[in-house]
């Protein structure tokens, strides 16, 4: 299993996935290694919840990321996760080895080839799919391309959705036998806030004056924030008093701020406590993306009691039953998500019951022993009896 990021290193949903989805094998009794970058602080080696993790240092010089372009920090990051990965293979057998999009894909197939054993890799999102099927520069298209190669190497292919089992197929011409989709999960009681902090969260960013909104991610133009802050106006017209809060980080800030309103509050990356208490605070969650191949964030809202609106796109159409545990409205179109939210904070009754339904599913359906364990019998179809995995993560630099 590699992963470009892992706690305590964590850009997105990718590394939080990892994180649980590691836990969880580990907990079935399962043998896993993470391997992945030293963090400030951190110790070298260490085993934690029931996972070894060994952290390589870091290989000089230190690579600019500007324009987007990861490519030579990537070629420098992948040396010196296969020789911390390699060295970690003397003393420990492993069975398989797990790859979790681009960044490790140099590492998995040495690791494959070194250690003849199976690859596996997971896509949880497209370089394509990022950029809407456009991809704009060279170093687009050179990812593009170690995207492809990655899932023609591996032996399964796991996905977050059908939509993206349909999109890795199209794209990496991937045979749809050769693909599982395994669902991201959520913890949900790590979700569940306590009253003063959500009464505290409330007070912060809502005071007493009207319904909360709230978004959290990373902040680029495929989240579709840009279409949340066009909606704002019109929804505080029919609700007076409404404040929205905008969580995450990222290189659209800045233009996004330029779109919002006074009453619009740019929080920043939160996690943990402060992230939850959030989510537990607002009156309706809204995911406006543009392209979304599952939508994790969804689910952990929900898991919080908070009732949601989406776009009806890529994953988030799948994991949002309309009208039963959340609601939809069409990617792109501001005038729709001001009335979708509308419903949901205009109809207190209507907006519990949403609430209610969708972390009863979460629970049911998106608990992460569920998810290890359809993790692990992929496992077993590429080699009977696995019992141990290699988890590698890097630190992707911040231009």
């Amino acid at each position: 299993m590699l992963s470009w990021e892992y706690p305590p290193l964590l850009v997105g949903g990718l590394g939080r996935h990892v994180h649980a989805l590691t836990g969880a094998l580990a907990h079935a009794g399962h043998d896993v290694t993470v391997v992945t970058r030293h963090a400030p602080g951190a110790l070298f080696e260490e085993h934690t919840e029931g996972v070894r993790v060994i952290r390589a240092p870091d290989d000089p010089p230190r690579f600019d990321s500007a324009g987007g372009n990861l490519l030579p920090w990537a070629t420098a990051f992948n040396h010196a996760l296969t020789r911390a990965a390699l060295r970690a293979a003397r003393a420990h057998r492993f069975d398989v080895v797990h790859a979790h999009d681009w960044l490790v894909a140099h590492t998995a197939t040495t690791l494959r080839d070194h250690l003849g054993v199976p690859l596996v890799a997971t896509v949880h999102a497209t370089e394509s799919g990022r950029h809407q099927g456009w991809l704009p520069a060279a170093h687009n298209r050179t990812i593009d391309d170690v995207e492809r190669w990655l899932c023609t190497e591996a032996a399964r292919v796991i996905v977050c959705s059908e939509y993206m089992r349909a999109e890795v197929t199209r794209l990496f011409a991937i045979p749809a036998a050769r693909t599982e989709v395994v669902r991201n999960g959520v913890d949900a009681l790590r979700w569940r806030a306590r009253p003063r902090a959500v009464a505290a969260a409330r007070h912060h960013y809502a005071g007493d004056d009207g319904p909360l909104v709230s978004f959290a991610g990373r902040l680029v133009y495929e989240k579709g924030v840009q279409h949340l802050l066009a909606a704002a106006p019109a929804l505080r017209a029919r609700f007076p008093g409404l404040r929205l809060v905008i969580a995450g980080d990222g290189p659209y800030r800045k233009e996004l701020e330029l779109l919002a309103e006074p009453w619009v509050t740019f929080a920043g990356f939160l996690t943990g406590h402060d992230l939850t208490a959030l989510m537990a605070a607002s009156d309706c969650y809204v995911v406006p993306s543009i392209y979304e191949p599952f939508g994790m964030v969804a689910l952990e809202a929900a898991a919080a009691g908070t009732p949601v609106a989406v776009a009806a796109t890529g994953g988030l159409a799948e994991i949002v039953e309309p009208g039963v545990t959340g609601v939809h409205f069409p990617p792109n179109d501001p005038a729709a998500l001001t009335d979708a939210v509308s419903g949901v904070l205009g109809d207190r009754d209507h907006a519990r019951h949403l609430a209610q339904q969708a972390r009863s599913r979460v629970i049911d359906d998106y608990n992460w022993p569920s998810i290890a364990d359809q993790t692990a019998a992929v496992y077993h179809q590429v080699r009977p009896a696995t019992d141990r995995v290699i988890v590698a993560t890097p630190r992707v630099p911040v231009g």
